[in-house]
């Protein structure tokens, strides 16, 4: 049993990308459509590569989405390249590009990440990258392969992707599939607000519910809705906006809270949001041992 259909295509906002025009304008960054048996699992692929004069600081308010990031640092093929599982994050992301790099990145769909790795609940790497070993089976030939020479066709990295996901998984999980659906009615409908309505138009308990998220999506449905309540309100704060209207249309009991909820995410304000110089770097903690001092760009791109 699979989730509800894949979208028609990647797509095409910027959702969770603080000033997406300053990304845009320093790095190539596509993403792509996976073969037709990982859509129902996948948002997309993001594929970013970069050649910078200057260093660029990036901020990402993260999806509820797990990524799986293939990433290579410096000109050539033999510069430091690891592949890593990136859970669903909790805080404003912030990084640092320099130099010359490369990110081959798969976004799976809230719920979707499971059927590849069902030993564990979801939950379990929420707010953490592990290396890929340590959750899925990977060798040095897929991180090869995706990553590619540099002059590797972008068709070629896409299908290295798709060899390697189809190689690994999906395996049939009919709860995976109702926790795609719920995540998807959050996303979608607006009217969903408060997760005791959500549980009983599902016929669950609130318990259930929560139970279900974090094994499957791996944070509960309260941060989901949240979330995606403050995804809209920083699209739409790239643009005039009557917050106090804006508060009342994402639900909210007033503006005071949207702002509380805005402030605590992104890291000013939404009136002093004016694109990267006003989101502060966060440090997202040590890198991981055996693997080298450096980071990939946003995830949940």
């Amino acid at each position: 049993m699979a989730g509800p259909p894949g979208p028609a295509g990647p797509r095409r906002d910027t959702r969770g990308i603080v000033d997406a025009p300053g990304l845009f304008a320093r790095v190539r960054f596509r993403r792509r459509e996976p073969a037709p048996a990982l859509r129902p699992y996948l948002e997309h692929y993001w594929l970013i590569d970069w050649d910078l004069d200057q260093p660029y600081a990036a901020h990402v308010v993260p999806h509820p989405s797990v990524n799986v990031v293939f990433q290579r640092f410096g000109p050539g093929p033999d510069s430091p390249a690891f592949a890593e599982v990136a859970g669903v994050g909790l805080e404003l992301f912030t990084q640092k590009l320099a130099g010359r790099g490369r990110v081959c990145g798969v976004q799976f769909r809230p719920g979707g990440f499971r059927p590849f790795a069902p030993g564990w609940p979801v939950s379990e790497w929420t707010g953490r990258r592990a290396p890929i070993a340590e959750v899925m089976p990977a060798a040095d030939a897929d991180l090869a392969a995706v990553l590619g020479p540099p002059d590797a066709p972008e068709d070629t990295r896409v299908a290295a992707l798709d060899t390697y996901l189809l190689g690994v998984g999906p395996r049939p999980d009919p709860r995976a599939a109702h926790a795609m659906a719920v995540a998807d009615r959050i996303r979608t409908d607006r009217t969903i607000r408060r997760v005791a309505r959500l549980a009983e138009a599902e016929g669950v308990s609130v318990r259930s519910l929560q139970r279900l998220f974090a094994a499957y999506v791996g944070v509960g449905p309260k941060w989901v809705i949240l979330r995606y309540r403050v995804h809209e309100a920083l699209e739409r704060a790239e643009s005039e906006v009557d917050w106090a209207e804006l508060a009342a249309e994402l639900g909210y009991s007033d503006q005071a809270h949207l702002v509380r909820d805005f402030t605590a995410t992104v890291g000013v304000p939404p009136t002093a949001y004016a694109g990267p110089q006003a989101a502060g770097p966060r440090e997202t903690g040590p890198p991981a041992a055996g693997r080298p001092d450096v980071r990939p760009p946003p995830y949940s791109a």
